[in-house]
């Protein structure tokens, strides 16, 4: 089997997975990942954030939001643009659609857009991963491309249990996160 074939075989189980979780499941596994991540130096230390929203079962960080919007942190959520680019937009009331691939999004003209230096802590959703902090995306590349550019940041993979692989499929493109954060724990590599 090819890397590609792999990684579509990953994403497939890993949707898969995360769909086949029960209401209580979720609700409970979302709970317990969203205490880890506010529980990490990395947040606590963050003054500007790089969250995602939810989408096809993802993992779950609304209560981190609300949590980092109480303490005063800015935070931004991706936009995915033409050419696979990624921008991290703080969105106002008012600043958001269901964008391209169905997903909640903010809307550019409505929103503060910030430079990926800017940055101090990105949360990265996945479809598959591993302990070892190797992340299987959606396909298109876009995180891949972004993270490089966030060179203050702390990069660190959000998940469920569920979507763990015992080798995540990856190519010499992917990028390695910093950690990866499950409702169970905290995987690091270095």
């Amino acid at each position: 089997m090819t890397i590609a074939e792999e990684k579509q075989a990953q994403r497939a189980a890993g949707r898969a997975a995360r769909k086949a979780l029960d209401a209580p499941q979720r609700a409970a596994a979302n709970a317990a990942l969203c205490r880890r991540v506010l529980e990490l130096d990395a947040y606590r230390a963050a003054h500007t954030l790089l969250l995602y929203a939810a989408f096809g079962g993802e993992a779950d960080l609304a209560a981190v939001a609300a949590e980092a919007a109480r303490q005063g942190k800015t935070v931004a959520y991706p936009v995915c643009g033409e050419g696979f680019t990624l921008t991290a937009a703080v969105p106002n009331a008012d600043g958001w659609v269901v964008g391209q691939y169905g997903i909640r999004t903010p809307v550019p003209e409505r929103s503060t857009l910030l430079q990926p230096e800017r940055l101090d802590l990105v949360l990265v959703p996945c479809t598959a991963f591993d302990a070892d902090c190797r992340r299987v995306g959606m396909g298109k590349g876009y995180y891949d491309r972004y993270l490089p550019l966030c060179t203050r940041a702390v990069k660190i993979g959000i998940a469920l249990e569920v979507q763990r692989v015992p080798r995540a499929a990856v190519d010499d493109h992917d990028q390695r996160l910093d950690a990866f954060v499950t409702e169970r724990g905290i995987y690091t590599w270095k």
